[in-house]
């Protein structure tokens, strides 16, 4: 038994929520919810402070944290997904019509190891054939792993603000900016659905955005909280899937996993290592090649051994 409270910091979603509002619980510990917005807090105070016993992560960030010693490790919970085709925007002005468009331009983003980032740099590069070293990548923040540096084509704005690099001219694109309102920016691609879905059929990758991470200290000591958080949160998932079954209006985050299970034909919210395994190496060799991380490392090692075969 743990006598304190276990502190999570994790987004309030549909299949997260009987865990927040502990309708889902444990007889072994009792979780303390601290909501924190916007979710990359989380992870940036996780990275620089290990202020939460179990947090929601970046795939990338925690990636890039483990190789700088991070004391916290994922277990197989892959807490949000999405596919890319959507993810990047161009200013009209900058007449960018497909992604060869982008050689010689500025794209501006968050941080370099952005996870949509990672994932939208990946999908240029093997899908399109985007030579990714002739695109400047301009940063409106910092990292949230302060010991990484980023390649030398990756330079920082002096704005803070995605939208207002564009508008302003300073960028031509965006990656992971989320809707802009003008006529001006435009979607890189049409019909993104459909060629996520094309995505999808010929690689068998479902990109994982963000997993679960549980400090060092607390897996060392109660290795079996693990399978105990697996088991929690594929409950609330499972709660929250039957309800999907049964609704007549949905939220736009439903929509958003609908939209996934349409693509996958499947569980939208797979939270097993052997079933992603494929992909997950396939997301190590685009940190490595973006040089997020300087070499490939097993998929196996983000996770506790024993947690691989949890299902």
């Amino acid at each position: 038994m743990l006598k304190e409270k276990i502190t999570t910091a994790i987004g309030t979603y549909g299949y997260t929520k009987s865990l927040i509002n502990k309708s889902i619980s444990s007889p072994k510990f009792e979780i303390e919810h601290i909501d924190i917005s916007p979710i990359p807090m989380v992870f940036r105070r996780m990275v620089r402070g290990l202020e939460f016993d179990v947090a929601e992560m970046a795939f990338s960030t925690y990636i890039c944290s483990k190789y700088y010693g991070k004391k916290f490790t994922a277990i197989p919970v892959f807490i949000t997904r999405a596919f890319y085709h959507g993810q990047i925007v161009c200013h009209k002005k900058s007449r960018i019509e497909q992604p060869a468009d982008l050689a010689g331009k500025r794209v501006g983003l968050r941080s370099y190891t952005l996870t949509p980032g990672v994932w939208t740099r990946a999908l240029l590069k093997t899908r399109y054939g985007l030579n990714l070293d002739e695109v400047t990548w301009v940063l409106s923040g910092d990292e949230h792993v302060q010991e990484y540096k980023a390649p030398d084509n990756v330079i920082s704005s002096e704005k803070n603000d995605l939208e207002e690099m564009l508008m302003s001219g300073e960028v031509d694109a965006l990656i992971g900016a989320g809707p802009i309102n003008s006529p001006d920016v435009v979607p890189l691609f049409e019909d993104c659905k459909n060629l996520d879905k094309d995505w999808y059929r010929e690689t068998g990758i479902y990109p994982i955005s963000h997993l679960l991470v549980v400090k060092d200290q607390i897996l060392e000591e109660h290795p079996w909280i693990a399978e105990e958080l697996h088991g929690m949160f594929k409950s609330a998932r499972d709660v929250y899937l039957e309800e999907m079954d049964s609704k007549t209006i949905f939220s736009e985050q439903d929509n958003h996993i609908l939209g996934m299970k349409e693509i996958v034909e499947d569980n939208p919210l797979p939270y097993e290592f052997n079933k992603d395994k494929s992909g997950i190496a396939k997301f190590i060799d685009f940190t490595v090649d973006q040089e997020i991380i300087p070499e490939v490392i097993t998929p196996e090692s983000l996770f506790p051994e024993y947690t691989l075969g949890f299902s």
